[in-house]
């Protein structure tokens, strides 16, 4: 528009079965062009897909929503999919800050959901509803070996902090971006923006998401 490249955006929603939590997890554009996007609901407001994550099948553009989590997690990120409490430990061995042991009790499970790179959050004893999570540090290893007594975290508190007590509560914090849960919410806006770098007519036909019901 007088010789000037701008972008082209539209705004919308998806907003089927308003009474239901449900997670909106990927983004199919019936289009000439992939576009870029943005996501939110009334729970998460950091939903984003760029245009070039997307792929084409039979003619197209396919991709699944992403979120751009805080470090240190923020408030609203606690109540979501992407945080797992595991338990209290029974010590902490902080000879080393860089690789800081965090033991649990034998009859403790950590689980296989925890991954070398997530964040550890601790809650100091005593815990309390009010209590407000703090970052240990990332996960660089997690070692199980129960026959021989080893039930434990180890965690690069750079960045975090050293758990004051031997017996605080652990918490972990998965990469939502890694994780790609989609967004949830009872509705989803979105806004879709196609880049500058498209300088010919684009038609874009239809909006579509792979929506699923959100049980708690």
């Amino acid at each position: 528009y007088y010789d000037t490249q701008y972008s082209s955006q539209i705004t919308s929603i998806f907003n089927d079965s308003p009474l239901e939590n449900k997670l909106f997890k990927t983004i199919n554009l019936e289009s000439d062009d992939a576009w870029s996007g943005t996501f939110s609901s009334n729970i998460q407001t950091t939903g984003t897909i760029d245009y070039s994550w997307f792929e084409k099948k039979e003619g197209s553009w396919f991709a699944f929503m992403r979120n751009s989590g805080a470090t240190p997690a923020a408030t609203d990120e606690y109540v979501l999919r992407s945080l797992n409490g595991i338990a209290v430990s029974s010590s902490v061995d902080s000879a080393a800050p860089a690789a800081v042991e965090i033991n649990f009790p034998l009859t403790t499970s950590i689980g296989s959901i925890l991954s070398i790179g997530d964040k550890l959050y601790f809650i100091a004893a005593p815990v309390a509803p009010s209590s407000t999570p703090t970052l240990c540090g990332t996960v660089t290893a997690v070692n199980i070996d129960l026959p021989n007594n080893v039930n434990q975290i180890i965690v690069n508190t750079t960045g975090g902090a050293i758990p004051p007590g031997a017996t605080d509560y652990f918490m972990f914090v998965k990469n939502q971006v890694a994780e790609s849960h989609g967004i949830l919410g009872h509705y989803c806006e979105f806004t879709i923006t196609l880049p500058d770098t498209v300088t010919g007519a684009s038609e874009l036909f239809a909006v579509e998401s792979e929506v699923m019901k959100s049980f708690p």
